[in-house]
């Protein structure tokens, strides 16, 4: 069954070139994603305790880490298609054949990297993300949207060529420890504490830039920006929790490969460094920005640094940062998918031309102020929980800087949002502000409340199957909750 993850969505794809009508083909997005959330359960659910799924001859398994990733991706890909049919049928005035093939293609690529087993195989996979996304930034076909592509596709281009060269450089710390040479992940953890260990840190650094690019950590972040601010809220909501989310199980990977050894201080070092320096030009940018898709972006920099702060704290801070993956990842869609709305509705997305969203599309505004409060940590939404937990998990095993430097972070982060998104959802529109005959509807709308709602759940109450996959996974990193 561990193909059919992978051919199910590509089947998909090629059932949108072939299928005629515009009309008619947003609705295999819903239609497809569901098969994949029923197929992906099955999956996982027949796993139990027994042993991982397995293909490939080994390069493909799915491993607890894995299992975690592959559910959210998911989950979260159908909420997402349940927002394309009412957006497309919005945009009729563009063709959707590739689009909506496009889609399924980086949901068949976002599944493979979870479940590859061998690190070429999950390069492959990623460099396929990044080449199947870019055409949906330039669905508007602007020239804005042209230069965020363009952009998109350079630095991430350069980012993944230094993950192939750590990858390289990881095959030969193994020769050069006198071990046969392998990039199958179970093989280099089993062999880690042999490896040479200057190559072996030399390979975790340029993985680590290679993937925090796309990522979108500091200061490998300037394609988001461009990319966010210019895609579709539904390219922009699969590309911060989707595609970051990928690009942060490749860098979870290889420390797993470092503490196997006797790097994992080296590499614990350098994530929680650029964890709070991710967090720190995103607080400043974030400031007084006045393009609010931007500004989300800004964002999400902040949330890839908070997921790899986590990571590099260890013990309980990475229980903390993998429930964080899935609660940014959510966040992020209800923020991006209203800005759409919100967008769409006033035809700008400067702040100087939109204020009083509430009063011009009442539940598009009220559910991006509630996802302010969400994405910014505060109660009872699920974010505040896993940066609770992660901050919490700093203080009790000492690292008190560190701890001290994120809440100071994330105060500075609400107050510089907070100064852009409450005048833009609050007061009344600006008069002679050019008005379009976009509204809120269920198509448009349900499928944001649907992400809020989980959102608010995990705030609240963690379901024990999740709280299960998250511990599994959390242990193949760092040992037991």
């Amino acid at each position: 069954m561990i193909y059919a993850i992978i051919l199910l969505p590509l089947v998909m794809a090629v059932a949108c070139i072939a299928l005629p009508s515009d009309r008619l083909r947003p609705w295999l997005l819903p239609v497809g994603g569901l098969g994949q959330v029923v197929l992906v359960g099955w999956v996982i659910a027949g796993m139990g305790s027994g042993p991982p799924v397995t293909g490939l001859g080994g390069w493909l398994l799915l491993d607890p880490l894995g299992k975690l990733v592959l559910g959210f991706l998911t989950l979260f890909f159908f909420l997402c298609s349940l927002y394309a049919p009412g957006y497309l049928a919005l945009r009729l005035d563009r063709p959707n054949r590739m689009f909506c093939a496009n889609l399924f293609a980086v949901q068949a690529m976002m599944s493979l990297v979870t479940i590859s087993y061998h690190l070429g195989l999950m390069w492959v996979a990623m460099e396929a993300t990044t080449l199947a996304s870019a055409p949906l930034l330039y669905f508007n076909h602007n020239a804005r949207s042209l230069e965020a592509t363009w952009k998109y596709l350079l630095i991430g281009s350069v980012g993944i060529a230094l993950a192939l060269l750590g990858s390289f450089f990881l095959a030969y710390s193994m020769l050069k420890a006198g071990l046969e040479s392998t990039l199958v992940f179970d093989q280099l953890v089993r062999d880690a504490p042999d490896l040479s260990a200057p190559w072996l840190r030399a390979a975790f650094v340029l993985l680590f830039i290679g993937y925090g690019t796309k990522m979108g950590l500091a200061p490998m972040h300037t394609w988001k920006p461009d990319a966010y601010g210019e895609a579709p809220g539904i390219v922009g909501t699969l590309l911060a929790g989707g595609i970051t989310s990928c690009a942060f199980l490749a860098v979870l990977r290889i420390y797993q490969i470092c503490r196997a050894g006797a790097d994992a201080d080296f590499a614990r070092e350098i994530m929680v460094f650029m964890g709070l320096f991710s967090m720190a030009v995103a607080a400043v940018f974030m400031a007084r920005q006045r393009d609010f898709k931007r500004m989300l972006a800004y964002s999400s920099v902040e949330h890839m640094g908070i997921l790899v702060l986590g990571v590099g704290l260890g013990g309980l801070a990475v229980y903390g940062a993998l429930l964080h993956l899935i609660n940014n990842g959510l966040t992020k869609g209800v923020l991006f998918l209203s800005a759409g709305n919100i967008h769409r509705a006033y035809g700008s997305k400067v702040t100087d031309d939109v204020h009083g969203a509430i009063r011009r599309v009442p539940l598009s505004g009220s559910l991006f102020l509630a996802g302010f409060f969400a994405i910014t940590g505060s109660p009872p939404f699920g974010p505040f929980v896993s940066e609770f937990t992660i901050a919490s998990a700093a203080a009790a095993s000492g690292q008190y800087l560190a701890c001290g430097l994120f809440l100071t972070l994330l105060a500075v982060v609400f107050v510089g949002m907070g100064a852009t998104i409450l005048p833009l959802v609050q007061g009344s529109p600006p008069e002679g502000s050019p008005a379009t005959s976009f509204r809120d509807s269920l198509s448009t709308a349900g499928p944001i409340v649907l992400m809020l709602a989980l959102v608010l759940v995990l705030g609240i109450y963690i379901p024990p199957p999740l709280e299960s996959l998250l511990r599994e996974a959390a242990a193949s990193l760092e040992g037991t909750r």
